[in-house]
């Protein structure tokens, strides 16, 4: 066979497979993309270069695209609430905290020279009965507490779990092309649109200052940004946009960190 064909056949195959997997990964900037260059700063946030805000962007899209946390983002900037940005404007990632003020410390008191004392006798301690000592006991694994009264936004099983290995910062969950969608808990929708590589048509939730879910894939977006929502509302129906199966892409951030959402989430 020449060459060519053999070329040829392999690249068929390749996409024969790349169709099978039914799945696109979720760019996430907090790890390894394929579109961030640049460091990775102590928290997982992008910690270099700058980002230009685009049509449609907030700066809780900005946020969650390169792994940081609203309110730091925010600080780096000097944007005040309530966080308005323009297209056109630079974001930048590598922003340096002002230094901390000096406090001018006092010297210390001179102390006045005394006699010294004659040395007090210490008693000699008496010999204690041998206690036995008990095995560490291996400590239990931290739970994820939250403030936030969290319910499933969607009934169907879980298809893909969160993995930080596998870069999967939330969980992929079956369900019907047009399904309902709701909210995991109540909100402010704080983005919607399709700006963020992989999610397909995407809503962002603002929780309260520390938490905020998002909801990616989704066909029809049935709320706008700004409207307050209410746990288990309507929010989307469930599509294929940004990947090749229907599904819903489901995280849940915590000071900009992704946070497995079936340690959030009740069981069932």
């Amino acid at each position: 066979m020449k060459p060519v064909k053999i070329l040829l056949v392999l690249l068929l195959a390749l996409g024969a497979w790349s169709c099978s997997t039914g799945n696109i990964p979720v760019y996430d900037y907090q790890t390894k993309s394929k579109s961030a260059k640049g460091g990775i700063g102590a928290k997982g946030g992008r910690s270099t270069g700058s980002h230009t805000v685009r049509e449609g962007e907030t700066l809780y899209s900005i946020a969650w695209r390169y792994g940081w946390d609203y309110r730091q983002l925010a600080r780096a900037n000097n944007i005040g609430l309530p966080y308005t940005i323009y297209p056109g404007q630079k974001i930048r990632f590598d922003g340096k905290a002002a230094a901390a003020p000096v406090v001018a410390t006092r010297p210390a008191p001179k102390r006045t020279p005394q006699q010294p004392s004659r040395p007090a006798a210490t008693p000699t301690p008496k010999a204690s009965a041998p206690t036995k000592t008990s095995p560490p006991v291996a400590p239990a694994k931290p739970s994820i507490t939250s403030d936030v009264a969290w319910h499933w936004p969607v009934p169907g099983q879980v298809v893909q779990r969160f993995s930080t290995s596998k870069d999967r910062r939330g969980l992929l969950l079956a369900g019907k092309q047009g399904d309902p969608v709701y909210a995991a808990a109540a909100g402010t929708v704080v983005y919607r649109g399709s700006g963020l590589t992989g999610y397909g048509n995407l809503l962002i939730i603002k929780h309260n200052d520390r938490w905020l879910s998002a909801y990616g894939h989704n066909d029809t977006l049935l709320v706008k940004e700004g409207q307050q929502v209410k746990a288990r509302e309507r929010i989307a129906t469930m599509g294929a946009t940004g990947t090749s199966s229907v599904g819903l892409h489901f995280e849940v951030r915590r000071d900009g960190q992704a946070v497995n959402p079936e340690q959030v989430l009740p069981r069932r």
